[in-house]
């Protein structure tokens, strides 16, 4: 037995083919698959959804990594400018008003990963993390194009404000009021990407906000 085996034998809960039979397992897997879950059970900490794009994954990677993509697909966050010369950009979040929405992008070409960093009302700290991946439709669905993967986690400040100071009234909803919500609300955004994207693709326009004429 390799050492690491008999480490894992004297950790409670697991459950592995060396101490629990299959039969037994499948039998509780499928005991624990119901036909409906509740929304918490489904959306509790985590807001996760993906699709399809009829678009290559460099062009959708470069579309996401574009600061000012977010002024075409998303709802509501208009008007980005930098802030300074470390990727910091300030904008309006229009969901809310006259709401400020800081945003700083981390971006790996590599590993087709597109973070943003955002916050409302401050730019100091950016607790409002969105986690974009971009994957090769080729690889997973066997046809061209990509597929979205895009997670939001639920981080303690959505439930309160931990900047209630700097809101512009003392009214303004919160953005976590729309936690719940959220799902529902990425998808019209995923859409857009989607949409965004396969108009551009199919006509040979440049995809990326920057690479249209007159950016």
């Amino acid at each position: 037995m390799r050492a690491s085996e008999t480490e894992l034998s004297t950790i409670d809960g697991l459950v592995r083919v060396e101490n629990a039979p299959v039969g037994e397992v499948l039998r509780s897997v499928k005991e624990n698959t119901k036909d409906s879950y509740t929304h918490e059970e489904v959306y509790g900490d985590y807001c996760t959804l993906q699709g399809y794009v009829d678009a290559p994954p460099r062009d959708v990677y470069e579309y996401l990594a574009d600061m000012k993509s977010q002024e075409e697909y998303t709802y509501s966050v208009r008007d980005l400018e930098p802030v300074d010369d470390t990727g910091l950009y300030v904008g309006w979040d229009r969901l809310s008003g006259n709401t400020r929405i800081y945003v700083r992008i981390e971006a790996n070409p590599q590993a087709l990963t597109v973070d943003y960093h955002a916050a409302w009302d401050q730019g100091d700290d950016l607790w409002m993390i969105y986690l974009f991946r971009v994957v090769d439709a080729r690889t997973v669905l066997k046809r061209p194009g990509s597929v979205i993967l895009w997670t939001n986690c639920h981080h303690p400040y959505y439930e309160k404000n931990p900047y209630p100071e700097l809101a512009p009234s003392p009214d303004r909803p919160w953005v976590g009021d729309f936690w719940r919500e959220f799902y529902a609300g990425h998808k019209v955004e995923l859409e857009n990407i989607k949409a965004i994207m396969e108009h551009r693709h199919h006509r040979g326009i440049p995809l990326t906000p920057s690479a249209a004429p007159g950016a």
